[in-house]
């Protein structure tokens, strides 16, 4: 089975799978100029960051492919003709009485109430289509629907009930063979299964064999438009098809030369379009390792259509911080648009950019975000002084653009988690939160918070949408008198120590270094002594120190970094909740 290998290297994937897609370009078509990947969604409902990986995979070797001067097409067909299987949790505007369309073409579905587009697949496909503009993907769409009803796949429909048998007896290889055991994966549920399945058709049956035999194509009732049909008889010469329908009953005999109402069962219908396109690379799901897969079936049945099996890895899962493994099956499942709105594309994009496909990984909505942008903005700093090595410089690159250009970027990329604490602290007063930014560095402040965006909008999004409600800061009104009256005496001293250097350190690097450093001065050492050089109880006093200032601002053990939240409550305020 033509899988790349992958390497454990830590050398640049995408380079390396552009390298053996242009190799196996030219050896398929010498001379003949473009190169064709693919990827296959069905917006049977939310598409997730799961089926992103999909996208993000042959979207990065085509990139890399595109930049090296060939010509490339990026396909992602929409499986917008598959049967409606069910209906999906969470989804708002949709209740049981969609019950009702299973088994029709998702293009046949109602879209959700409310929604502006004409059915179930174009609502869904919509925000996909968005999501990867913002991200710079480019492609070129295919609806199945399309192609199907306009009679584009006709010869390759007869061809394949033509050689029936032939696809028959390469299906009944796998029909009851069941997957090896593996000792180092846990068994997949359901939900992981049809996460894992690039085109979310693989439930979908392998043809109906019957008394009149086996046929690989599924027509779509003509009565009531479900697919729940079986094909009774078929006669090659004629290509008169007889079906009949279990969900309503009706039945009739049509000439499947002249028919557009039905499809190619799942596992011929893959292969089919590997023929017909032309693909050389398209990824898979992790479950297309086991006997009698999607994958594993096609790449024999392709021959049958006089094409190759593409070139492609396994991809594994991703995952959310916090969260299980992602089903669009289930409701509140994060989309690329969620992701959109806390992060910048460049993150997104580095994030399948820097992992093996066969590498699992997470996308955090939880405070781990804040760690990743921190991770990033070093990444960027690296790039910037020329330190970073080789594969973390050629993902931050790929990250940042495209072989058409680099994508919008924040003029000031301020640190996430400083942004999330203004936002929070400000509670959406641009013109508060243009103060405290602006004394961040004096030396060069910023003037407009356009400066800022739109990271500082994705870092509002996030404290508004993830941060909960008893994890908010709110600064208190009055000072805590009865805190205030209790503290002994090295407290009160702190708190002088803190105040009297309020003023010539009043700067995001100022006052981190104030606020470290009055712990080391009350017990005698410089305010600049490094961690070498002091005791370790010396830390311990620091988070003494520190809670104390978060219970006397904020009413809490802990809250935003305390140099942020000083700038943020201001000189003034700060000094009366410290009792000066």
């Amino acid at each position: 089975m033509p899988i790349v290998a992958q390497s454990t290297e830590t050398t640049d994937w995408v380079s390396r799978f552009a390298d053996e897609v242009i190799a196996e370009s030219e050896r398929r078509a010498p001379g003949k100029p473009g190169v064709v990947v693919a990827s296959g969604l069905s917006p049977s409902g939310p598409i997730h960051l799961g089926n992103l990986r999909e996208v993000m995979t042959p979207h990065l070797v085509a990139d890399e492919v595109r930049r090296r001067g060939h010509e490339v097409r990026h396909l992602i067909s929409w499986d917008d003709y598959d049967r409606y299987r069910k209906v999906p949790a969470g989804v708002p505007g949709v209740d049981e009485s969609w019950a009702e369309h299973i088994g029709k073409p998702l293009t046949s579905v109602p879209a959700p109430k409310g929604s502006p587009h004409p059915n179930w697949a174009e609502h869904f496909k919509a925000a996909m289509v968005d999501s990867l503009a913002e991200m710079g993907v480019e492609f070129d769409g295919i609806s199945q629907t399309a192609q199907y009803t306009s009679g584009v796949y006709r010869e390759q429909i007869l061809h394949a009930m033509k050689h029936r048998r032939d696809i028959d007896a390469i299906l009944d290889q796998y029909r009851t063979k069941k997957a090896p055991a593996k000792k180092s994966q846990k068994p997949l549920d359901e939900a992981e299964l049809e996460a894992a399945e690039g085109s979310g058709a693989a439930a979908e049956d392998d043809g109906s064999s019957g008394s009149a035999g086996y046929f690989p194509y599924k027509p779509y009732c003509g009565n009531c438009e479900k697919d729940l049909t079986t094909v009774t008889a078929y006669d090659d010469d004629s290509t008169e098809l007889t079906y009949a329908c279990t969900a309503c009953g009706f039945s009739e005999t049509v000439r499947l030369s002249e028919f557009n109402r039905g499809k190619l069962v799942w596992k011929v219908d893959w292969p089919m379009r590997w023929a017909y396109e032309g693909v050389v690379f398209e990824p898979s799901g992790v479950d297309h390792s086991s006997p009698g897969s999607s994958f594993q079936v096609g790449g024999q049945i392709v021959g049958i259509f006089g094409g190759e099996q593409p070139i492609g890895p396994m991809y594994a899962f991703v995952g959310i911080s916090g969260m299980a493994k992602m089903s669009s099956s289930k409701g509140g499942v994060p989309t690329p648009a969620d992701a959109l709105k806390i992060m910048e594309p460049q993150l997104l994009r580095w994030l399948y950019a820097r992992r093996r496909p066969n590498q699992s990984f997470k996308i955090a909505f939880d405070q781990e975000i804040q760690r990743l942008y921190d991770e990033w903005d070093r990444l960027d700093a690296k790039v910037a002084d020329g330190s970073a090595l080789p594969a973390d410089a050629a993902a931050h690159a790929r990250a940042v653009g495209t072989a058409a250009g680099e994508l919008p970027r924040t003029p000031r990329p301020l640190p996430y988690r400083t942004l999330a604490s203004v936002a929070d602290i400000t509670a959406g007063h641009e013109d508060q939160a243009l103060r405290i930014l602006g004394e961040l560095d004096p030396a060069d402040p910023i003037a407009s918070l356009d400066e800022a965006r739109p990271r500082y909008d994705k870092a509002e999004a996030w404290i508004n949408t993830h941060v909960p409600a008893d994890q908010r800061t709110i600064v208190r009104q009055e000072p805590d008198a009865e805190l205030l009256k209790s503290l002994d005496e090295p407290s009160r001293q702190s708190l002088r120590l803190l105040l009297d250097g309020l003023a010539d350190h009043w700067s995001l690097d100022g006052l981190t270094h104030h606020v470290y450093g009055v712990p080391k001065v009350q017990a005698g050492f410089p305010a600049d002594a490094t961690p070498k050089e002091l005791p370790p109880e010396i830390k311990t006093a620091q988070r003494t120190f520190f809670a104390l200032l978060y219970h006397l601002l904020v009413g809490r053990d802990t809250g935003p970094r305390l140099p942020t939240l000083l700038l943020a409550v201001g000189q003034d305020r700060v000094r009366t909740l410290l009792g000066e």
